[in-house]
């Protein structure tokens, strides 16, 4: 995590405390089937290039250049090696199943190179769903799927660790699966069905780490436990998949507490492994290295630097150990990561004599992100990396490793020389969007983590990175001056402001000279009316706390309170009067509308659906008064007559998020976007005719999750619509002309 305050990493209880965010959607209904008119639109990711924890990497041990990647919330993805990119596995996954974005653990058959199996589900929260295991024949191009009746969290802490899957080496048909709460899982048949495995000792706990990884040895199978407290045991084996034992002789104490990552070295018969004292990827100040000669059963400690020394600024200098990997070409040759060495930096730590010495890889690093500028995070120079638990050697290329990160994934070939291997796999949680009318760029993003961003190219990673002066981590506040579309402002968490102007469409910004109080801890969502000289700005804290709005008339010198605007409500200018501002009270159902640019509101429409503070409030780009308010299960309701009245529309009974686009050839009326249901399934519609009928635009292989926070659409170029997802980044279509 970069920024102070909430970003994707949410503030969620027990142990999905430092989990990667998402905006955690809540909904009732159930959609089962898909509509059937569905045009034919071409599916693009809008390139920025990863953002998001990389949580694992896994080479394929009798395949050259074939590889799989899993993330926290958005899927897993398999390396095209002739194409030098990421390819996605479960865009495929629909609404419903948004909780199986996130990967908890993957595995594949060393015997049967086209087998790979992931193992599903962000959350093991009582209010999540459980997961699932999908097994595929084809290399992730089609799956089978298997639920389970326990929970699984890969987006929780521990997500980092592992693998928790595995395919037994005796018997392809067997996979073991290590859960959190509900100890260790057994199929005997590829994955279809799954029970206890009998004999486990690990004693399951709701709120503990459970089994934390499972390799192979050999023959020999080992589990690592992550619930011991430093002097019990945490590391089982079995030497014939039935009975299983304490492993003798396993290193104790607070640096060897948790078991993070296992990789064994066939030539040399040694087991190595990384320790913590948690699971991480956050919390973690000591940790350790081990390896173990599985023949005589002999431990040796091998940590290549002691946490907890202090570094030259007097910094404590504590971390854990994460990803390990052995190079399967040279006996001896391992990689190691630290984790959470936020003062010193993390490394990779590579020893060629089986740990006696290490040299630290990020002291001779030559880093190159020119690819992926945003790396920078408005500083001179990238980092090597934090949160460093997904780590590989290449076993058919020595000097090939990769290593994940908390936005990346970093690829070398030489040992120096690093760039991100990111191309295809695309992370972000995507809050807002807009779609400019002028201007070089089609559109601008308010992004979890990583900030605004100006996308001169929709197939480049935008050559400015991250929006600066101020940089935010996850932006809050996203508007553009309808009449005047040079002036955006923006809103987000940051160390050194929380607001910012810009005069050129976006591409280069000034803080806000001032900012109110709660602006620091809680900075909400922001309007700036039609011709951008007022300014309208709401606070929400996360904790739920809301307060006042504030009005600015010259650009964030001044503020001032506006008693009468609702707390907390999401401010909306008046496309083409510039005296007009909308809020909407989610708590009670009310619209309220300024006529004095912002100085006083007033009551208009009441009785409207209430109760969820993601029903969101939309107008139609050059009309006035012309609102459309989407209440999700509660339906979509249209006013044309400022907020005084709303119809509750008949072709739809669900509506998440909405947008305008170009209108059709012919047509008198924007295209109108929308993520909602007009049948059964929730998905992206497009209506030619103002919402009198619809289409669906994606299918069922373009579904990304949970696709609710916003949407948007390009007045310029009709019939593409922007889709902002939580965890698969920002995808746009395009129809097949």
């Amino acid at each position: 995590m970069l920024t102070s305050g909430p970003s994707r990493r949410a503030v969620l209880a027990g142990t999905a405390a430092a989990a990667a965010i998402t905006v955690v959607p809540s909904f009732p209904g159930v959609a089962t089937a898909a509509d059937s008119a569905t045009p034919s639109y071409r599916w693009r990711q809008v390139v920025i290039g990863g953002t998001g924890f990389v949580s694992g990497v896994l080479f394929h041990p009798s395949v050259r250049g074939l590889a799989y990647a899993r993330t926290d919330i958005g899927g897993a993805y398999r390396w095209d090696d002739r194409n030098a990119r990421w390819i996605p596995l479960n865009d495929d996954l629909g609404w419903d199943d948004w909780n199986l974005l996130g990967v908890e653990a993957m595995a594949v058959d060393p015997a049967h190179p086209d087998r790979v199996y992931l193992a599903l589900g962000t959350y093991a929260q009582p209010w999540a769903g459980n997961g699932a295991v999908l097994r595929s024949e084809d290399r992730g191009a089609t799956w089978a799927r298997t639920d389970l009746t326990v929970k699984l969290g890969g987006n929780e802490d521990g997500r980092g660790a592992g693998e928790r899957l595995l395919v037994d080496p005796r018997d392809s048909d067997t996979l073991w699966l290590g859960t959190r709460h509900d100890g260790l899982l057994k199929s005997t048949d590829r994955g279809a069905t799954w029970a206890g495995a009998d004999g486990f000792p690990g004693t399951p706990s709701a709120s503990g780490q459970g089994v934390t990884l499972l390799v192979a040895a050999g023959r020999v199978l080992y589990a690592g436990w992550g619930d011991s407290d430093g002097t019990s045991a945490n590391l089982y084996r079995t030497f014939d998949g039935t009975t299983w034992e304490a492993v003798p002789g396993q290193p104790s104490g607070t640096s060897a507490k948790v078991p993070i990552r296992a990789s064994y070295d066939c030539h040399t018969r040694e087991l190595y492994l990384t320790y913590a004292n948690a699971p991480g990827p956050n919390g973690q100040s000591d940790g350790s290295v081990h390896k173990l000669a599985t023949a005589s059963g002999k431990w040796t400690e091998v940590t290549p630097v002691k946490p907890g020394g202090t570094t030259s600024d007097g910094s404590a200098d504590t971390f854990g150990y994460g990803g390990v990997s052995v190079d399967a070409r040279r006996p001896g040759t391992v990689v190691v990561s630290t984790n959470n060495r936020w003062a010193a930096v993390d490394t990779l730590y590579r020893s060629t004599n089986g740990g006696r010495t290490w040299t630290s890889l990020k002291d001779s690093a030559v880093l190159d992100v020119s690819e992926t500028p945003f790396l920078t995070f408005g500083a001179d120079e990238p980092k090597f990396g934090w949160w460093i638990q997904a780590l590989a050697v290449d076993p058919y290329d020595s000097k090939h490793i990769v290593y994940g990160t908390g936005a990346t994934l970093y690829g070398t070939r030489d040992l120096k020389h690093w760039a991100p291997q990111i191309r295809g796999l695309e992370e972000t949680s995507v809050r807002l969007l807009i779609s400019p009318p002028t201007g070089q760029a089609h559109l601008l993003s308010g992004l979890g983590d990583i900030g605004v961003m100006y996308h001169q190219r929709l197939t480049a990673s935008p050559s400015r990175g991250m929006a600066s002066n101020p940089v935010f981590g996850s932006a809050t506040g996203l508007a553009q001056a309808a009449a005047k579309p040079s002036y955006v402002v923006r809103t987000g968490f940051g160390d050194h402001g929380n607001g910012a102007f810009s005069h050129d469409g976006g591409r280069s910004w000034a803080p806000f000279a001032t900012q109110p109080a709660p602006a620091k801890d809680a900075p909400g969502p922001i309007a700036t009316n039609s011709d951008g000289s007022v300014l309208l700005w709401t606070f929400v804290h996360w904790d739920g706390t809301k307060y006042p709005a504030q009005r600015s008339t010259d650009n964030g010198a001044t503020w001032s309170e506006v008693a009468t605007c609702p707390k907390g409500a999401t401010p909306l200018a008046d496309p083409a009067d510039p005296t007009r501002f909308y809020a909407y009270d989610t708590d009670t159902g009310t619209l309220f509308a300024s006529t004095d640019s912002g100085l006083t509101f007033t009551a208009r429409a009441s009785g409207l659906p209430s109760g969820d503070s993601q029903f969101q409030l939309t107008a139609t780009p050059g009309r006035s008064g012309d609102l459309w308010l989407s209440t999700k299960t509660n339906g979509l309701h249209r006013s044309t007559d400022g907020g005084a009245t709303f119809t509750k529309l008949t072709s739809c009974w669900a509506s998440h998020t909405l947008a305008f686009g170009k209108a059709a050839d012919g047509a008198h009326y924007p295209a109108v976007y929308m993520v909602g249901a007009t049948e059964t399934i929730t998905a992206v519609y497009r209506s030619d005719d103002g919402a009198k009928t619809w289409v669906r635009v994606n299918d069922d292989q373009h579904q990304w999750g949970w696709i609710g926070a916003t949407i948007a659409a390009d007045p310029r170029v009709y019939g593409r619509v922007y889709i902002a997802t939580n965890g698969r980044g920002i995808q746009y279509g395009d129809p097949v002309r």
